[in-house]
């Protein structure tokens, strides 16, 4: 599964904020509802017949199980079931069972008169659902014409549609059957091998090919007018899917599925499982992506694109997406963790391997340097008190699996597994990979069994490492001394950006310091808890995070740090530019260094080539300008430094040309973006207001990526015939890029009257539900918004919470974390005590350490910036 990405066209920080909002653990321990181990499924074949005009479904099965001993109960999941009967063969007389459920626990237990005999036996099941609209089980989905029956099971809501052992443990294989409407189709994992009409003469049947053995989360089946695309990789047929009016943007994607099927089958050197892939965008859908085996399904923006016409960041976030749910199809499908508190295995893998198909298709798009910068912020989400280690605690209930699927089991696992695999050789780490996929291809598998695969493979303590990393929450800090004699000195201990105790700074981890070398190259070594000195690489520089592969924070000695510094551009690559950067703002906010320290170093990362390196620098400008500095004055005078800073790098790039590179017109729209949040640049403003009506009016006459950007720059300082026009834009357009960005600029225009009405707009039901939280934490990140956004949401209370799914609720509680007072933390906190909102908890404990670190931030950091600015030339004419 791929968590939800919305903030391709916003500043950056939202992206950030919003990640830490997601990043979970309980606080709090319900009883467990584990299955009983003694009663094993091995196949089911279902049959469903949806009733779309009604929201209701009913479903016949059977389940093929093993019991391990003779029992008169068997128990299994289910909710929002109604049974209208149960009956058991097994090898003697056929029982008819009762139902007893516990909704609680999600299960029902079925008795019978008599013992079943230990072995074979099948159950019968028949039963009735709903089609609900809290997309997850099986549910409807909205499209502009008529409504769509579709499901998402993962992490525990298969048992929302049939009955079923709904752990991931329990594999076992499915045949499937849908009885649908006479004009509609179906997907499901497999392929139709048989359409039949009836049963009546408004229907026809559709039976799928039966799935390898896989687990219930993975199960799926489509239904409505779905029209798709149609191509092949390696032999396997691929579809990419949609409803009839967006049909046309799923060329893209085919082409995208078609290259990355064929990498990964020569990758990972097994080949692709299935006969064929579809992938199937919905109308309403919670998350980004749902890797269901052979059927993956998306959010329309994250699969569907107008090739001709979308920006670039879109067209990325589309490989990216389909990459990683097809990484899934090995990682998560064909291998599955045996449980959830190794979610890691799944999300962690897809999020490694995403972007190695990407670069191999693209290099041109720099890939490396979007891990880069997705590290930073998956370090800032670890270095918070409270994170979690990548192998969660044991966890049983739904709520607390839901909250596993966040910055940690993706962002820290796939960072760690790049670190490993960098201190392997690429090709070590393959043949770990490839031996772990075929031990444990068609089962399950745990942490420990990836790990001594690697171990094997490379000769190396690949197991000391991981179980180092997976095992500790929290990021490590190393700080180099000086080298002296071919040695360095360093020492380790856990970083926070604040907060923590002195209990966990007394962590230690094993895990390995790659320096970079004269060469060019670099040189990696072990560093242990026991370890306090390393060798020291000869170089005309000492950097101690070559390539940015080692996942922690770094800290120099002076003259160390002013010697990178002063070659930052010259010695160091792109992406140790960005981590270096990354370190550095870090350790602001932390009150290791000085804000004055680091806007000296964005000044002289100015004429940076590469726009992910002034793209990491620009997302720490929002908290100097809004959080740091406590006066107009100051803001005034860093409007006028960075006007003064980076408009003339802007100016040396002329005017956009169809023969600019990717890289020039991403560093166009990151300057533009630059100068116009936070320069206020009057000519940067009135070109924003000049390319965002002619990219309204013709988005094929403007760069889209510079168009994105000015319309994000145009909505804060916009008037109402701009609100309109984009209202108009999501309410009619096709387009999902188009669309989406239309509706989420909606909440940034600082006009109060427009915030009003963008806030009331998001419940009018005229905004999905995927969709009206984030816009209400968009509005929250935004200082001009803010306070009016806080107090509609309370104000209007039952209408916001009636918008909420789980995920959707954990980001709006985590997004109040952008506030900087006492006051705003204290409201915060007396509100969410009284107005619960699911599995929120921990989001709701991170929100209040957010805003008590930019207390803190500004405090400690105020004056300094107040120095640094009376030393700067010229500021004094923005007093």
């Amino acid at each position: 599964m791929r968590i939800g990405c919305f903030a391709r066209s916003m500043r950056s920080v939202f992206a950030a904020l919003v990640l830490a909002a997601v990043c979970l653990l309980p606080s709090c321990r319900a009883s467990a509802q584990r299955l009983p181990t003694d009663v094993v499924p091995t196949h089911y074949t279902l049959t469903l017949t949806p009733d779309l005009k009604t929201a209701t479904f009913t479903g016949v099965e059977k389940i093929d199980v093993n019991l391990k001993q003779p029992s008169k109960t068997i128990t299994l999941n289910a909710a929002e079931l109604k049974f209208q009967s149960v009956v058991v063969y097994p090898n003697g007389p056929r029982e008819t069972g009762s139902v007893s459920l516990d909704p609680a626990k999600e299960q029902a237990t079925f008795t019978f008169p008599n013992a079943i005999p230990a072995g074979s036996a099948t159950l019968e099941i028949h039963y009735t659902g709903i089609l609900n609209n809290e997309l997850r089980g099986f549910y409807l989905s909205h499209g502009d014409r008529r409504n769509y029956a579709v499901t998402q099971f993962e992490p525990t809501d298969a048992r929302r549609a049939f009955p079923s052992f709904d752990e991931p443990a329990y594999k076992a294989r499915f045949s499937i059957s849908l009885v649908v409407d006479q004009g509609d189709t179906a997907i499901s994992n497999g392929a139709i091998v048989a359409d039949t009409p009836g049963p009546g003469p408004d229907k026809h049947t559709l039976e799928f090919s039966e799935t390898p053995k896989m687990s219930t989360y993975l199960v799926a089946f489509l239904v409505g007018d779905f029209q798709c695309t149609a191509g092949s990789s390696d032999g396997v047929a691929i579809r990419v899917c949609a409803t009839p009016d967006k049909v046309a943007y799923t060329s893209y994607p085919l082409s995208i599925a078609e290259w990355v099927l064929h990498y990964y089958d020569d990758y990972f050197g097994i080949h692709y499982p299935l006969k064929k892939l579809d992938l199937i965008a919905i109308p309403d859908f919670e998350a980004g992506a749902m890797e269901n085996f052979g059927a993956i399904t998306y959010r329309e923006t994250d699969l569907l694109v107008d090739a001709k016409t979308a920006s670039l960041a879109a067209k990325k976030n589309v490989a990216i997406v389909v990459a990683h749910e097809m990484a899934h199809q090995w990682f998560g499908d064909l291998v599955t963790m045996a449980w959830w508190n190794n979610i890691w295995l799944n999300e962690g893998f897809a999020t490694w391997m995403e972007t190695k198909a990407i670069a191999a298709m693209h290099p041109e798009w720099h890939m490396d340097q979007m891990e880069a910068a997705a590290d930073q912020q998956t370090l800032n989400v670890d270095a918070l008190p409270t994170t979690r280690a990548i192998r969660a605690p044991e966890v049983n209930t739904p709520a607390e699996i839901n909250q596993l699927f966040d910055a940690i089991s993706y962002g820290k696992a796939g960072a760690v597994l790049r670190m490993v695999e960098n201190y392997e050789g690429k090709e070590t780490f393959r043949k770990g990979v490839h031996a772990y996929l075929t031990a444990h291809e068609y089962a399950n598998a745990t942490a420990q069994d990836f790990w001594s695969a690697q171990t094997t493979a490379s000769g190396k303590p690949i197991d000391k490492v991981m179980e180092s990393m997976v095992v500790q929450p929290g990021v490590p800090m190393l700080s180099f001394s000086a080298p002296r004699g071919g040695q360095v000195q360093v020492q380790q201990q856990r970083f926070f950006l604040n907060g923590g105790t002195p209990e966990a700074s007394q962590q230690k981890w094993t895990l390995p310091v790659c320096f970079q070398t004269a060469g060019g190259s670099q040189d990696c070594q072990l560093l242990t808890p026991s370890t306090t000195s390393l060798k020291a690489p000869a170089g005309p520089l000492f950097f101690a995070n070559a390539e940015a592969k080692g996942y922690y924070r770094s800290a120099y000695a002076p003259a160390q740090y002013k010697a990178i510094v002063a070659a930052v551009e010259t010695r160091l690559t792109p992406v140790e530019r960005i981590s270096f950067a990354g370190d550095e703002w870090a350790r602001v906010r932390a009150n290791q260094s000085s804000v004055g320290d680091f806007l000296n170093l964005a000044a002289a990362l100015k004429a940076d080539p590469y726009p992910g390196v002034l793209s990491q620098v620009s997302a720490a400008f929002s908290s100097v300008y809004y959080q740091v500095a406590a006066t107009q004055q100051q803001r005034q005078q860093l409007q006028k430094w960075v006007h003064d800073t980076f408009g003339p790098e802007y100016k040396k790039l002329g005017a956009p040309s169809a023969s600019d590179s990717a890289d020039k017109r991403e560093l166009r729209a990151t300057l533009f973006r630059i100068l116009g949040y936070y320069g206020n640049d009057p000519a940067v403003l009135e070109q924003a207001k000049q390319l965002s009506d002619e990219y309204l009016a013709d988005p094929a006459s403007v760069n889209p990526s510079l168009a994105q950007t000015a319309l994000a720059v145009a909505a804060q300082n916009g008037d109402e015939e701009l609100f309109n026009k984009l209202q108009n834009v999501y309410e009619t357009a096709k387009n999902p890029e188009l669309q989406e960005n239309a509706l989420r600029y909606l909440a940034m225009f600082a006009n109060p009257e427009l915030e009003k009405r963008a806030l009331a707009y998001d419940v009018s039901g005229k905004v999905r539900n995927q969709d009206a939280a984030i816009q209400f934490a968009i509005s929250l990140q935004i200082p001009e918004t803010r306070q009016l956004a806080w107090s509609f949401i309370k104000d209007n209370w039952q209408q916001v919470q009636g918008e909420l799914t789980t995920s959707m609720g954990q980001i709006l509680v985590g997004s109040t974390g952008a506030f900087c007072s006492a006051e705003a933390r204290n409201d915060v906190q007396s509100f969410f005590a009284t107005h619960k909102v699911e599995a929120s908890e921990t989001p709701l404990k991170q929100a209040v350490e957010s805003i008590n670190g930019c207390i803190a931030l500004r405090a400690a950091q105020e004056p300094k910036l107040k120095s640094w600015l009376s030393q700067q030339p010229g500021l004094e004419a923005a007093e």
